[in-house]
Formats: C-alpha cells, sequence, structure tokens
C-alpha cells in the first residue's frame, strides 16, 4: 500500500456536498484515513469566479501513482467535471500532492509528484497542516509547517478560513 495525499477542491454547485461525495467515492481506490477540515479559498489565477472550498485526503491505495492520476480524473467526469480553462471555475477538482515520499515527472502522463506549486498554495498547506504538519516535502527538505509560515511571511495574512 501506498500513501496517497490529496488535494480536492470545488466552487461549483454546492461545493461541500461535492467534496462530500468525492471523499465517499474515493473508497473505491483505496481507503480514506483522515480528511482535513473543510476550508473557504479565493480563487487563483482567474478571479471571476466563485470561492473555493478546499480540503486534503490520506489515502491509502494499491494503485500506480499514474493509474491512481487515470482514476482520479475518471472519477472528476462521474461527479460533473466539465472541461473548462486552466484555473476556470469546476464542479471537482481532484490532484495528487504526494505520493508516498516519491518523486515523479511523467510528462506523457501529466504526473508531477510532489505538486509543483503545493508550497504556494494556502489552500493546500493550511489543511495539510491538520493533518500532516510534520511531513518533510522530499524535494525542498522542509516540512509543510516550514512551507506554510514561509508563505505567510510572503503572502501576509492568512486569506483561507476553516468551514
Amino acid at each position: 500500500m501506498a500513501l496517497a495525499i490529496l488535494g480536492l477542491g470545488s466552487n461549483q454547485g454546492t461545493p461541500k456536498e461535492n467534496l462530500d461525495r468525492a471523499v465517499q467515492a474515493l473508497a473505491a481506490l483505496g481507503t480514506v484515513q483522515e480528511v482535513a477540515p473543510y476550508i473557504l479559498s479565493k480563487p487563483e489565477g482567474y478571479d471571476a469566479q466563485p470561492d473555493f472550498v478546499n480540503t486534503i485526503v490520506l489515502l491509502d491505495t494499491q494503485l500506480a501513482p499514474a493509474e491512481l492520476l487515470r482514476q482520479l480524473k475518471a472519477l472528476e467526469t462521474q461527479l460533473g467535471r466539465v472541461p473548462t480553462f486552466p484555473n476556470g471555475p469546476r464542479v471537482i477538482d481532484l490532484d495528487i500532492l504526494f505520493y508516498d515520499d516519491q518523486e515523479i515527472f511523467d510528462t506523457d502522463a501529466m504526473l508531477f509528484v510532489p505538486h509543483p506549486r503545493l508550497h504556494q498554495r494556502e489552500f493546500v498547506l493550511k489543511p495539510l497542516s491538520y493533518l500532516r504538519p510534520d511531513l518533510v516535502h522530499p524535494t525542498m527538505g522542509k516540512t509543510i509547517t516550514q512551507l506554510y509560515r514561509e508563505l505567510m511571511r510572503n503572502k501576509g495574512a492568512p486569506t483561507c478560513k476553516i468551514l
């Protein structure tokens, strides 16, 4: 079994219910260990859309990383995601943030783990700090707590709120 740390987000329809459905559906891909508190966050990259609800899920899975990604994308479609544009609104977004302590750079599968921008995203670091504050980023050599503090020093006051 591998531990996959997944980021979930939604800002269309009923975001909390979308995340609840996604968490339930993830049970088909492994064992959901923990779910972080849901947080409300401002959109990044495209501001003219509703706020997001985000969370982090720890999933024990037997799926290899590329197969897990394929299953997550299929699950997004099943849950109602329709492709739009980068950083656009979505019913559900499921991302692999970490897969054990592996570093994966697979351009064919479009799979990059650890997620290349997670250290820049409060909506990832804040909920992850509730579940795994001492997790060390395998390429940056810093804990989630350290990354979150650095981001807050550079960004200023937190903008994400726990729901």
